[in-house]
Parts: structure tokens; C-alpha cells; sequence
């Protein structure tokens, strides 16, 4: 349980310093992007990098998650994958 709560900690503050300049809904989206891939066996800064770059190539008005969003813009996750060095 500690390593959990260590590990939304260090991805918030991750979180934090990326999306300095975005608004509290951007944070929270990449946030929920973050809590959505904790379970792949990725660094936690690889995890925060791709979600703030999807985030990023979303619009301000889209309602869907980025992790619902991901799967219907194939492009965009490439270009965030290959930004992350995820893959």
C-alpha cells in the first residue's frame, strides 16, 4: 500500500510540473490517464509524459477520457508514444 501512495504522490507532483500552465480540468484528466496505466510496467514519468501529450492534442471542449479517447485516434497515441518513449 505505501508504494501505491508513494507512487500517486510522485505522479502528482509529476503532474503538477507539467501541466503548470493548464487549467485544474487538464490535471485531472491526465490524472485519471496516469491512475488508468499505473498498472503497465512503464516508469511513472514515460505514464505522465504520454498522458500530458494526449492531453495536449485534445480539444478543450472533449468530454471523453483520455484513455477512451486514445482508442479512436490511433495517430495521436503513436506521436505520444514515440514523445514518451514509451514504445
Amino acid at each position: 500500500m505505501k508504494i501505491k501512495t508513494m507512487l500517486v504522490m510522485f505522479s502528482g507532483a509529476l503532474l503538477a510540473s507539467s501541466v503548470a500552465f493548464a487549467g485544474a480540468d487538464d490535471a485531472a484528466w491526465v490524472a485519471k490517464c496516469v491512475k488508468d496505466n499505473a498498472k503497465e510496467n512503464v516508469a511513472i514519468e514515460t505514464i505522465t509524459k504520454y498522458c500530458t501529450c494526449m492531453n495536449n492534442k485534445m480539444s478543450d471542449n472533449e468530454t471523453q477520457s483520455i484513455s477512451a479517447w486514445e482508442k479512436s485516434h490511433p495517430k495521436e497515441q503513436a506521436e505520444c508514444d514515440k514523445e514518451a518513449g514509451w514504445k
